[in-house]
């Protein structure tokens, strides 16, 4: 699905997170612990699905959560790219109602960190 500009994101916090070294990734993980469940929207209706593991394994998948999610974050793809580029703060764009979250709503707040850290390495 190119046709998201979510999707070269979601590819660059993969890479990100198979590069951090071993105990960056796992500290990582100890301080988020939770599976988030995007659903992006574009401004064509399509919605495009992705995957943060940050309980398991560290790593983001194309497609729901493999088992429970503990955050279900709806968007729209400009959102979500003013988010990782660091335009748009999380809880502005919830606030505003550019992003609904089910599950967790604290667990959303971690992801600013996560982003961050991934806009670090980048």
């Amino acid at each position: 699905m190119s046709d998201f500009k979510s999707t070269a994101i979601f590819k660059q916090i993969q890479e990100g997170l198979a590069g951090f070294p071993e105990n960056e990734r796992k500290n990582l993980q100890k301080k988020t612990n939770a599976v988030f469940e995007f659903h992006v929207k574009n401004a064509g209706g399509k919605e495009l699905v992705q995957t943060i593991d940050l309980k398991k394994d560290a790593t983001v998948y194309e497609g729901p959560a493999k088992g429970k999610a503990d955050c279900i974050i709806n968007l729209g793809d400009d959102t979500f790219a003013d988010l990782a580029d660091g335009k748009l703060n999380g809880q502005k764009a919830f606030m505003s109602g550019k992003l609904k979250v089910k599950g967790n709503i604290m667990l959303a707040t971690k992801l600013d960190a996560v982003l961050k850290a991934q806009k670090s390495k980048a």
